[in-house]
C-alpha cells in the first residue's frame, strides 16, 4: 500500500481479549507480596493457560509457550482471583475441583528435575469464565468510547494528538492520568503491548484511544492511548516457501522486492470474491482514478477524495477480515495477489514480519495498481472512525 505504517491490527482484542492476561494483572501485582510460606525462601513463579487436570496435577501452557506439568502439594493453597485484581486481599479460598481447562493460573513453588515440571505450594486462579466475560465488557466499552486512525501530528506541549480516519480529523487529548501503551517489535498482539509514552507516538503511526467523546465525535479526552507502527504491503506473490515461513513480493507501492516471514501468529485469511469486487468498486475504483488524475489543484483534490474513500473502504474492510476463511502458507503460490499487513522492520532490517496475509484481492489491487486499501482495525471491532 502507498502509505506506511497505517494499520493498527487489533484484530486480537477481538479474539484474545483486551486487558485480561495473567502476565500483566497477576504477576506485577502479586510480584511483590510474600510468596507462599512454605516456600519462602527459594520460591519462583510461573505463569500460564491450563491445558489439562488430572488429580493434583495441571498440564499448563506456559506464557513463554513451553508445556509444563505442575504438580500441586498435598495441602497447597488454591485462590481464586477476581479478573484484574493484583490484590490478594480480594481472593477468595478455592479447590484443585475449580481448576479447569482454560483458566489462567499463577503457580508459585520450585522447578523440578527438568525445567518442563514444577513443584507448587500456591495456585492463584483466574477462571476463563470470568475471564470471557470481562472480555466482552470491555471490548464494548471501546467500541462504544473508543477511536481510532493514522497520527498527522503530535504537540508534546498540550499533550494533544491530532489522528485521521478516512475523511475525518480528530483530536486525542490526555493528561497525566492517560495510560499509554507501545506495541511489542514484531506484534500487534495487545497483551504484548508495553508500557509507552507520548513522546514514542510519531506522525503515520495508528493509535487506538478509549475515554470521554465530545458530543459531536470529533475530540476524545483519553484515559488509555495504543499506537504502534506497522507497515501494508501489496502485490503479486513472487514465492511462498512454507519450509522456511517466508514469503517474498514486489511492493506496488515501493516497486521493491520485499521479504516477509510468516509465523505462527500471522493471521492468514481469504477474502471471498464477491467481497473483493464490492470493495474495488466501492473503493478502490476512485483511488485508482485518483492517483491517475491529472495536474493542479483539481487534480490535488481528487486525490485527497479518493485517498479518504480508500481509507473509508480500509477500515470498513478491516471489520470484516475475522469473518474470512483462514488459510495456510501452503495455499499461497506464485502469482497470488496478498495484501500485508507487517510490522515495521527495524532499520537495517531485510525483512518484515506478517500481522495479517489476505489473499483473493485481485479486483482491488487491479482498481489499485499503486497499492492496496489502508486497513485499520480497532478494539472492540468498531473500525477506525470516531463518533457513531
Amino acid at each position: 500500500m502507498a502509505t506506511r505504517n497505517n494499520s493498527l491490527t487489533l484484530r486480537i482484542a477481538l479474539s484474545l481479549g483486551v486487558f485480561l492476561t495473567l502476565a500483566g494483572s497477576m504477576n506485577r501485582g502479586l510480584a511483590a507480596q510474600a510468596p507462599a510460606p512454605a516456600a519462602a525462601a527459594a520460591a519462583v513463579s510461573q505463569r500460564g493457560t491450563v491445558k489439562a487436570v488430572s488429580g493434583n496435577t495441571i498440564t499448563m501452557v506456559a506464557d513463554a509457550g513451553q508445556t509444563v506439568t505442575v504438580n500441586v502439594a498435598t495441602g497447597a493453597k488454591v485462590m481464586k482471583l477476581p479478573v484484574g485484581s493484583t490484590d490478594l486481599k480480594t481472593a477468595t479460598a478455592g479447590e484443585m475441583a475449580d481448576v479447569a481447562v482454560g483458566d489462567r493460573i499463577l503457580v508459585t513453588g520450585k522447578v523440578g528435575d527438568t525445567p518442563e515440571t514444577f513443584g507448587a505450594v500456591r495456585v492463584i486462579l483466574m477462571k476463563s469464565s470470568d475471564i470471557a466475560s470481562m472480555q466482552a465488557a470491555q471490548q464494548a466499552d471501546w467500541k462504544a468510547r473508543g477511536l481510532g486512525g493514522m497520527v498527522s501530528s503530535v504537540d508534546p506541549a498540550t499533550g494533544s494528538i491530532t489522528i485521521t480516519s478516512g475523511a475525518k480529523k480528530m483530536v486525542v487529548n490526555t493528561s497525566s492520568k492517560t495510560d499509554f501503551k507501545r506495541f511489542a517489535a514484531g506484534s500487534e498482539k495487545y497483551q504484548d503491548a508495553k508500557p509507552g509514552t507520548l513522546a514514542q507516538i510519531q506522525p503515520k503511526d495508528q493509535l487506538q484511544a478509549r475515554g470521554t467523546k465530545s458530543e459531536d465525535g470529533t475530540s476524545l479526552q483519553a484515559e488509555e492511548v495504543i499506537s504502534g507502527s506497522f507497515e501494508n504491503l501489496s502485490g503479486q506473490i513472487a514465492s511462498a516457501d512454507p519450509a522456511t515461513g517466508k514469503i517474498t513480493l514486489k511492493d506496488l507501492a515501493t516497486k521493491k522486492m520485499i521479504t516477509v516471514d510468516v509465523t505462527p501468529n500471522s493471521d492468514l485469511r481469504n477474502m471471498p470474491a464477491q467481497v473483493a469486487a464490492r470493495f474495488a468498486t466501492n473503493g478502490g475504483a476512485a483511488a485508482g482514478g485518483g492517483r491517475r488524475g491529472g495536474g493542479g489543484a483539481a487534480a490535488a483534490g481528487a486525490t485527497a477524495d479518493a485517498a479518504g474513500a480508500r481509507r473509508s473502504a480500509g477500515a470498513d474492510l478491516s471489520q470484516m477480515i475475522t469473518r474470512f476463511p483462514t488459510i495456510t502458507l501452503a495455499d499461497l503460490h506464485k502469482g497470488d495477489a496478498v495484501m500485508i499487513v507487517a510490522s515495521e522492520p527495524t532499520p537495517g532490517a531485510s525483512t518484515v514480519t506478517a500481522v495479517t496475509v489476505l489473499t483473493g484481492v485481485d479486483p482491488i489491487l487491479t482498481a489499485n495498481p499503486n497499492g492496496g486499501m489502508d486497513l485499520s482495525m480497532s478494539v472492540g471491532g468498531g473500525g477506525g472512525g470516531g463518533a457513531e
